[in-house]
This record gives C-alpha cells, sequence and structure tokens, in this order.
C-alpha cells in the first residue's frame, strides 16, 4: 500500500487522526505538481502551497475535529489563493518548466505543446482540467473544490476541451 493510501485513510475525516508534519509531508510532492498545474511555473507553484498550508496548519486541529476532508479542504484553499493572486496581478503565465525530479516520470510535463494550450485557457477552464484530469476528480468534487455548480464544471470542461483541440489542432507537427 502506498504511503499516500494510508494517508487517505485518516486524513479524510473518518475519524483517525494525522499529524500535520506528517500530512505535509506525504502530500507536499503531490501539492506542488498541483500547485504547478494551477500557476504555470515551480516558484509561484512552491509559494501557493507555502501560503495555503500555513493557513491549514493553524486550523488543523479544528478541521479533524470537525471531520473536513482535508486533501478537499487544501486542494479548494489553492485554487481559491491562486484566483486571489490572479486578479491581483492580472496576468497569466505559461508553463516553462517541469517541477524538480520528484515527480514521477508519468506526472511529467513533457508534452510542452499542450500545456502551452492550456495556459491560453481562462483560470476557471483550467482549474476545471487540471483538477478532472490531472488531479482525476469527479464533477461533483471539482464543483466542491471550485465553488460552482456541476452543471458548470461540464460547460467549462467541455468549452476548454474545444478551444485545446482547436489550439493543438494547428500547432504545426515540427514545433
Amino acid at each position: 500500500m502506498r504511503r499516500n493510501e494510508v494517508l487517505d485513510e485518516r486524513s479524510t475525516g473518518d475519524g483517525g487522526a494525522v499529524d500535520f508534519a506528517d500530512y505535509v509531508t506525504a502530500r507536499l510532492p503531490d501539492l506542488l505538481r498541483l500547485g504547478h498545474a494551477l500557476t504555470g511555473n515551480p516558484h509561484d507553484a512552491s509559494d501557493l502551497v507555502q501560503d495555503v498550508l500555513e493557513k491549514v496548519g493553524v486550523r488543523w486541529k479544528t478541521l479533524q475535529r470537525q471531520g473536513a476532508n482535508i486533501d478537499a479542504y487544501i486542494r479548494r484553499a489553492m485554487v481559491n489563493a491562486r484566483t486571489s493572486r490572479w486578479r491581483r496581478r492580472r496576468r497569466e503565465t505559461l508553463v516553462a518548466s517541469a517541477p524538480d525530479s520528484t515527480v514521477a516520470p508519468h506526472d511529467r510535463f513533457d508534452d510542452e505543446p499542450l500545456w502551452q494550450a492550456l495556459g491560453t485557457l481562462p483560470a476557471k477552464q483550467r482549474a476545471v482540467l487540471v483538477l478532472r484530469y490531472y488531479e482525476g476528480l469527479n464533477e461533483s468534487e471539482i464543483a466542491d473544490a471550485l465553488g460552482i455548480s456541476a452543471g458548470t464544471v461540464k460547460s467549462h470542461a467541455s468549452r476548454a476541451m474545444a478551444a485545446l483541440r482547436k489550439n493543438l489542432s494547428t500547432t504545426p507537427e515540427g514545433a
């Protein structure tokens, strides 16, 4: 059994308590990958994860006592923090490079045209695709994480996929 599977059982509010430091140790690579996919570069991803973990660390015992789904709570906090940063900056950035080598080979951002095309999407559409296809969440989990309805998740996903198909079909083969 993987360490994340053990942690999943203990960190999702089913009665078992897990230490914050243990949670961060087990989940940090996953959180950094999600942050990288949301922000577009590893430096902003590190800042995003650090900011969110600082806020969650303060509320850790309360969240566990309330039986909160910690993973979902942190994903939602990351998306919200990313949106707040974007609103302050009002600019988008593209993925320039892959995260550090701690990422498993199948999780690397090797398909550069895809990540460039993904970077051209509006923030909500990109977040829906990242949460659906990268994090493996279903529509209701994405809706909860983004604070939108399941129908809005479907429409964002549909529009984003259509835009990606259009952008990637016009990309030259040699590029």
